[in-house]
């Protein structure tokens, strides 16, 4: 029987982060008024707090409704007709000006899949750069980097489902209980039905409490500790001689290199106590199934996508990969930051990230397009920054993405900003980023739109629109559509399934995929011709041109920053349960009366060497900024270390990051973040009170 108390209920996939669950969203006279948890293959009739509860968003005041143009220092609105052709005729101006290349976009990792690709069709095609990237740039690239370097492809190599299926779960980098609270709670309920969990973080997590073993790794040393667990590994005989030498090369190399982290030498560098270091090695080596799951505090340092391939050498040499319960689980911080790398918004390849240098890749494309294009690679997205303040591109056009909030050395990213002729913001609410903008396009919403997702399991699930776009809001592969055309280049899709077509017609991986097969739990790429789609990776050859998993010798380097006499203490950045990235959606919802303000985390020895309590008003410098925040103290943190999130624009954690980068792909080191600590003022309830503050 129909629920009347709702006019529409639509069946849609979860915006928020990258664990994709199915939502059920209700409609009342065309406005969202209700979501329930959907049955979809990664919840199972679950969502967290965002997912739930924080739709409020689609309905904001403020929401972005009709076009903006900037005219003599403000804005002012504007019809699309106006806009579009303003969007179009500098695009042109420029590109015939300074060449294609003084162009450069950044896609959304909110958007679907549909959108990321129009997108980087329309940078390729129709202006004839490959300068376009997205945020994945600076989240988990060292992951796609290091998978397919190690294992072939860039993606999980299981499911949420192994969470269950594995008898070890071992946690590095991630706090999926905030972070990703769905697949947390599956860890959570996996742990107390048996599963040994073991967490590995400079901050003593949720999931801890529940775990085996905590191991408190000190930033920046990840590859150490990982190194440590091989020796381990190896000494004790946990190496699968069999699956080594049929399945993988380059063990020996890396079994000499290890041979120098022994457990005292790791406890020197990570501070992790040798004997946890060793326990923790010997529940991972004698379990029969047993997964390792990992997220940006592996990720977000200088040397991430060699940790990453240091995590592949642990699966490698015991054979736990290919299998039921043996996954490698990388946690997806965004909605669909795996999709919407997957089908080719990078600056350096096509989708499946087949290179923009493969002449038989980008010869379909020319063909089927109708262009021709360089076979060199574009800028990435820190590239692009540089460009501009040297005066190489002079446009941009970033889509669902506030730079000038969520990325590192903020100071450099608006210098940019301000250096170009001409910037272009597709949003949906007004931010720090659009400040600078010439045009603001107003975007929908994922609750507004029809494509798909990808989740962190390699799954792509259909997202269906609960309500219209506000106002004269346009979906983002509509404004691609529209723009495209103006520049001589029309999309020639009906639709967002129509690009769906093209998507799986020029992707191996993708051939199987269509809507209809789509329907209920989605399909894990790669997908057959027939849509059979890939549960389980790897299970009888890795996707190397020999079949063979690589081993990679790659040693403990130290990070990009250090603590000093003048920065002694150790910044780490995260997130929070109820907020999500900058706060640009929950921020404007019931969230904000849960969770209205950040604050730093201080461990009680250094609070009271510092003279800070909880409440204390405290300034963090480093040496590329300084912040105001809250203090609270919590043993949660291990001394020399603090932590925050960066929810809150008025707090601006990310003034205090610098220009240090994972060395292969460019990804901000966040993580590891020398600071000092100072108390500013009485606590804020004081001086609230005193009408101070």
């Amino acid at each position: 029987m129909a629920d009347t108390r709702f006019d529409t209920t639509v069946s849609t996939t979860c915006g928020y982060c990258g664990v994709g669950c199915n939502l059920e969203a209700h409609t009342r006279a065309g406005r969202i008024v209700s979501i329930s948890p959907g049955m979809g293959p990664a919840n199972r009739g679950h969502t967290c707090l965002k997912g739930r509860f924080a739709h409020q968003f689609t309905r904001a005041r403020d929401r972005l409704t009709a076009p903006l143009v900037r005219e003599s220092g403000t804005f002012r609105i504007a019809t699309w007709e106006e806009a579009l052709d303003r969007v179009a005729s500098e695009l042109l101006r420029i590109k015939a000006q300074y060449g294609p290349d003084a162009i450069a976009g950044l896609a959304s990792s909110r958007a679907t899949n549909e959108e990321c690709y129009a997108m980087q069709r329309v940078f390729r095609a129709a202006i004839g750069t490959h300068n376009i990237d997205n945020c994945s740039r600076v989240c988990h690239s060292p992951t796609s980097f290091a998978l397919r370097k190690s294992l072939g492809l860039s993606g999980c190599t299981g499911s949420f489902d192994d969470i269950e299926r594995a008898e070890v779960l071992l946690i590095v980098g991630a706090n999926p209980t905030e972070a990703h609270p769905v697949a947390g709670a599956r860890m959570k309920q996996a742990a107390l039905r048996g599963l040994q969990l073991i967490t590995a973080d400079p901050r003593r997590i949720e999931l801890a409490d529940y775990g085996v073993l905590h191991l408190p790794v000190h930033p920046g040393t990840n590859a150490a500790f990982l190194n440590g667990l091989a020796h381990v590994l190896i000494r004790d005989g946990f190496v699968d001689e069999a699956f080594v030498a049929e399945r993988t090369t380059g063990f020996e190399t890396v079994a000499e290199l290890v041979a120098a982290y022994t457990p005292d030498e790791v406890e020197r560098i990570t501070g992790v106590p040798a004997a946890d270091l060793e326990r923790a090695a010997r529940l991972y080596g004698e379990a029969d199934r047993a997964s390792i799951a990992w997220g940006l505090g592996v990720t977000e340092q200088r040397y991430g996508s060699e940790c990453v391939q240091l995590i592949c050498n642990l699966a490698l040499m015991t054979g736990k990969i290919g299998r039921p319960g043996c996954a490698l689980l990388p946690l997806r911080g965004q909605n669909n930051v795996q999709g919407s790398s997957d089908v080719g918004a990078l600056p350096d390849t096509f989708s499946q990230y087949r290179s923009v240098a493969d002449e038989e890749t980008a010869r379909m494309y020319e063909e089927l397009w109708g262009v021709s294009m360089k076979r060199e690679r574009g800028l990435k997205m820190q590239e692009m920054f540089d460009a501009a303040l040297d005066g190489r591109v002079k446009a941009m056009w970033i889509c669902g993405y506030d730079i000038a909030q969520s990325d590192p050395d903020i100071e450099h990213v608006t210098a940019a900003l301000s250096s170009l002729e001409f910037l272009v913001v597709q949003e949906i609410f007004e931010n720090e980023t659009s400040k600078f903008a010439n045009v603001i396009l107003p975007a929908a919403s994922f609750l507004e739109k029809t494509g798909t997702f990808t989740n962190a399991e390699r799954r792509i699930q259909l997202v269906r629109a609960a309500v219209a776009p506000p106002g004269a809001a346009k979906t983002d592969l509509e404004i691609f559509q529209l723009v495209s055309e103006r520049l001589g280049h029309p999309l020639p899709y009906a639709g967002p399934e129509d690009v769906m077509a093209e998507i799986a017609a020029t992707t191996p991986h993708f051939a199987g995929v269509t809507y209809e097969r789509l329907e209920g739990r989605g399909l894990q790429w790669p997908v057959a011709p027939d849509g059979t789609d890939s549960p389980i990776l790897y299970e009888e050859r890795f996707e190397q041109p020999d079949g063979l998993g690589r081993f990679a010798a790659l040693p403990y380097k130290a990070p990009g920053d250090e603590a000093s006499e003048e920065y002694p203490l150790i910044l780490v950045t995260g997130r929070r349960l109820e907020h999500y990235n900058v706060g640009t959606m929950t921020r404007r919802t019931g969230n904000l009366e849960l969770l209205s303000k950040d604050w730093l985390e201080i461990h009680p020895e250094d609070a009271r060497e510092l003279g800070v309590e909880t409440g204390d008003l405290v300034r963090v410098r480093s040496k590329h900024g300084e912040i105001a925040v809250e203090a609270r103290v919590t043993e949660r943190i291990d001394p020399g270390h603090v932590f925050t999130a960066f929810h809150f624009p008025e707090v601006r954690t990310n003034l205090l990051v610098g220009p240090s980068a994972d060395v292969n792909t460019s990804c901000p080191e966040y993580k590891v973040i020398a600071v000092s600590v100072e108390k500013v003022g009485a606590p804020v309830e004081e001086r609230v009170a005193a009408g101070v503050a």
